[in-house]
């Protein structure tokens, strides 16, 4: 990649994280690297009868408080983790928003989106009638409305978006918000994930599928990517959201950069609605076209936040297409899953893997693969297991794979010095 290239890429200027394991992206972040885990069972419901009663949620977040009881009432929880997020991403980057409001743009993508608030209603529509439904059930739940809540609340003006990849969807939102500020459209995207669908109807419906792990007895053990013992991934919530900046801008407002966004890529397996293409060859061209696009040959990565979600096609997959991907190169690069202490964000995943990835960068520091206790044969990768590495880092990418075969891989790399 040349200079010049590197001095155009959109930098992130500002993280917030709301997650099982905290709520910001310090507390996160600290509890990744020590290796803690955020999942339990579950406590927003009576998962009694259910076979699958563990996951990874959010716990004392106080939603009403943070917007007001008028604005808690008319929203879902989804959109209330975003805007949290997000205000936490905003002061991050020391930015003001009523400034740059014109030029300001909202990517927030999500996946299940009010999947638990249209489960309420139907039950009060079946149990008491029409009358009862909330006026807001329709518009709090529609997938653009973690964005719209977030260009609310910061009083945003620019191109507001939102898209549903599935797992994919909150890397795909850094991923446009970097085309947005390279189109010119924007000069700040605040970008990210969200994602809140811990409800029974879920669960019913993905334990009768069987990609969730039922080890309901030792909850913090469940999540177990790459592991020869792994038996399904861990459903969470959460939300992760990025400041994303021109280069330009952010050195005109004497912003501090934790990385910059230097490329990506989407492609399909068009294979089957839930399961991976076995062979990864498709998701292997995402890892190919992303660094080809950011300009980065296999042996400059020091680091893959891998998709990791401890089911058993998805991680030998994986393994599969990094190998392809980075073919001799691939031993020496280091990959770990963070869903193994948080669990699946599902719509924040994504936005999940890309702070990990500029925050390894900063702080020079891997978080480890936890339960990684006996290497899956099929996942033979340096998966960085149960405990966390100091090493340089200055080249990383995000690897995320949704439901559909929807292939996103994004690459983050250290900040020019200015």
């Amino acid at each position: 990649m040349s200079p010049d290239q590197q001095r155009r890429d959109p930098v992130v200027t500002g993280i917030g994280a709301i997650t099982p394991l905290g709520n910001s992206a310090p507390d996160t972040w600290q509890g990744l690297v020590d290796g803690r885990s955020g999942i339990s069972l579950i406590g927003s419901f009576d998962a009694s009868d259910l076979p699958v009663r563990i996951a990874g949620e959010v716990r004392g977040f106080d939603a009403e408080a943070l917007l007001g009881a008028k604005r808690f009432r008319r929203s879902a929880r989804f959109s209330q983790l975003a805007v949290a997020a997000a205000r936490e991403a905003v002061a991050d980057a020391a930015l003001d928003t009523t400034v740059t409001a014109d030029r300001t743009g909202v990517v927030v993508n999500a996946a299940v989106a009010g999947g638990p608030e249209t489960e309420r209603n139907i039950r009060t529509l079946v149990e008491r009638g029409p009358r009862e439904l909330s006026p807001y059930f329709v518009p709090s739940t529609i997938l653009n409305m973690a964005a719209c809540e977030v260009a609310i609340d910061l009083g945003i003006h620019g191109p507001v978006n939102a898209s549903a990849l599935a797992c994919a969807s909150g890397t795909a939102a850094v991923l446009e918000a970097r085309r947005l500020i390279l189109s010119g459209e924007a000069d700040v995207v605040i970008a990210g994930g969200t994602d809140a669908g811990i409800a029974k109807g879920m669960f019913a419906g993905l334990a009768l599928m069987g990609p969730l792990s039922e080890r309901n007895d030792a909850p913090e053990r469940a999540s177990r990517p790459f592991d020869a013992d792994r038996d399904g991934f861990v459903f969470g919530e959460g939300a992760v959201v990025l400041v994303v900046e021109s280069a330009e801008h952010a050195r005109e407002r004497g912003a501090t950069a934790y990385g910059t966004v230097a490329g990506g890529a989407l492609t399909s397996d068009a294979f089957h609605i839930s399961a991976p293409e076995p062979s990864g060859v498709h998701a292997a061209r995402a890892i190919e076209l992303a660094l080809s696009s950011a300009g980065v040959s296999p042996g400059e990565l020091d680091y893959i936040c891998a998709h990791g979600t401890g089911t058993r096609a998805n991680d030998a997959a994986e393994t599969r297409a990094i190998r392809m991907a980075l073919g001799a190169d691939a031993d020496g690069v280091p990959a770990s899953s963070p869903k193994s202490m948080v669990g699946h964000l599902i719509g924040a995943a994504g936005a999940l893997s890309a702070m990990v990835c500029l925050l390894a960068i900063r702080d020079g520091i891997l978080p480890p693969t936890t339960n990684l206790d006996t290497p899956d044969p099929e996942c033979d990768l340096d998966y960085v297991p149960l405990q966390a590495r100091r090493t340089e880092v200055r080249t990383t990418a995000a690897n995320a794979f949704g439901f559909g075969g929807q292939n996103c891989v994004i690459v983050l790399r250290a900040p020019e010095p200015d």
